[in-house]
């Protein structure tokens, strides 16, 4: 997801806070889910986004609701509704196309595309799949070389091309790592869409309709995959200060994060997906998340999503 907004707003400082301690969320229910990440708006308010991202399928099935409900004055988009829309896109004039989405199993479980799709093609045949051993593997560092990860891509993906797919959804934010081996293993006539990208234009959308958006970035171009993929390229070509924010990616915006737990394993795992070393991230305690004086009660869990 940093890599897409990166891409779509070379200008913005980007913070990015990754709740190492507590994940995955896949596997929690909605009122854990939306505690934690109401806990982690509070605790970023002080810098005074402009707009926050919720960059987990799973976060944003299960929490979105409340906590658009808890921050009312605060801008807020999740990752779904944009891959759904896609989705939706990709499938073409269609009525009744098949569309594929694999998540975890909390995502699947809270059936938050299919309602996203379903809203915009009603006819189109949705089919879920949770595929819970994908996020460990990437975190380990697994990639598409690795045995483990093509067997469980097979395992996962062989039913959904039995049953005729012509879209898959990529609906998780870690999946976009593993995105050209799912691509050549589905085959040209499978459209896959990554959420990441989609979510990313939505911002800038939202960013420039209410005249936010910093410098002249502008809407985002078609290429932004191509875009995404030159700053890898460019990775040895970038510098950077000591200390807790990153390289200015080219002189422009910055990066800043924050993680729950080991900064230096989130380090180096950011590092290997961004293409570029990462200042080690500020620790965050999760104590300190639970002390912050936030109305956590004040909105329930909720597990749709307003259209």
């Amino acid at each position: 997801m940093v890599r897409a907004l990166r891409a779509a707003l070379p200008e913005e400082d980007l913070l990015y806070f990754g709740d190492t301690a507590r994940l995955p969320y896949g596997s929690k229910t909605a009122d854990t889910v939306s505690t934690f990440v109401r806990q982690i708006i509070h605790y970023l308010r002080p810098h005074d986004p402009k707009h926050v991202v919720i960059a987990c399928n799973t976060a944003t099935a299960l929490a979105l609701p409340a906590v658009r409900a808890a921050f009312p004055g605060l801008s807020v988009s999740g990752v779904i509704d944009p891959g759904a829309k896609a989705a939706v896109v990709a499938a073409g004039s269609k009525p009744a196309p098949v569309i594929g989405v694999i998540a975890t199993e909390a995502t699947a479980r809270a059936r938050a595309y299919e309602r996203a799709i379903h809203r915009r093609r009603l006819h189109a045949r949705v089919l879920t799949k949770a595929t819970p051993l994908l996020v460990p593997v990437i975190e380990e560092g697994r990639g598409e070389d690795d045995p483990l990860v093509r067997l469980a891509l097979k395992q996962y993906l062989l039913p959904l091309v039995q049953h005729g797919i012509e879209v898959l959804v990529l609906g998780c934010t870690h999946y976009p790592v593993l995105k050209p081996l799912i691509a050549k293993m589905l085959g040209p006539k499978v459209r896959v869409i990554d959420s990441a990208e989609q979510s990313a234009q939505d911002v800038v959308r939202r960013l420039t309709t209410t005249g936010l958006l910093r410098g002249s970035a502008g809407p985002v171009a078609p290429g932004l995959a191509k875009v995404a993929a030159a700053l890898a390229a460019q990775a040895d070509e970038l510098g950077g200060p000591s200390g807790r924010s990153s390289p200015r990616w080219g002189g422009r915006g910055t990066l800043r994060c924050f993680v729950t737990d080991d900064p230096p394993r989130f380090a180096k795992l950011a590092s290997r997906l961004l293409g570029f070393e990462v200042a080690t991230p500020t620790l965050v305690c999760p104590d300190e998340l639970y002390r912050l004086p936030v109305a956590l009660d004040d909105a329930p869990a909720a597990e749709t999503i307003p259209a």
